[in-house]
């Protein structure tokens, strides 16, 4: 089963940045008609991201949600290793019977494994941050609009490929 929680995450951080940028109001149910996702699931994540000072809401009725931080100093790392907590992504089937060499020693080669490519992934993810990101899609922003792809019903969008 694939997780969204980090995708998800992401796309609200970045959401609320840009709405702290812009200047306009987002809050909890703007982020999850945004995202075509439940609200609750959408609550649920603004947990570990509340909690890690990613985002504060202000609660009334005016309320909203910003920034806890400034952009640069939030990381895809800090927001992946908050809302996945201690899932790995990489995980070795643990229904093998030990009849051979290999399958007797599996689980130690597939920890080494995916510890490695765990670690490679957040080292990447450690060398973005919320600035930057935001930053990189407002430029490709900028392109699409440039180009003329933008409609107001995304089924009416051109094939890129056919232009």
């Amino acid at each position: 089963m694939i997780d969204l929680r980090f995708s998800t995450a992401l796309q609200m951080v970045l959401s609320v940045a840009l709405a702290d940028k812009d200047g306009f109001r987002c809050t909890s149910r703007t982020l999850a008609e945004g995202l075509n996702s439940n609200a609750s699931f959408i609550r649920k994540l603004l947990t570990p991201l509340t909690r890690e000072d990613m985002i504060v809401a202000a609660i009334g009725k005016g309320g909203s949600l910003h920034l806890g931080r400034p952009a640069e100093r939030i990381t895809l790392r800090d927001l992946y290793l908050a809302v996945m907590e201690d899932k790995r992504i990489l995980v070795a089937r643990e229904d093998i019977p030990a009849r051979c060499r290999i399958s007797s020693n599996i689980d130690e080669f597939f920890a080494e494994v995916a510890t490695d490519a765990e670690g490679a992934m957040l080292d990447a993810l450690g060398r973005r941050n919320i600035a930057d990101s935001l930053a990189a899609l407002l430029r490709f922003d900028a392109i699409r609009m440039k180009r003329g792809t933008i409609t107001a019903n995304p089924d009416e969008q051109p094939n890129l490929a056919e232009q």
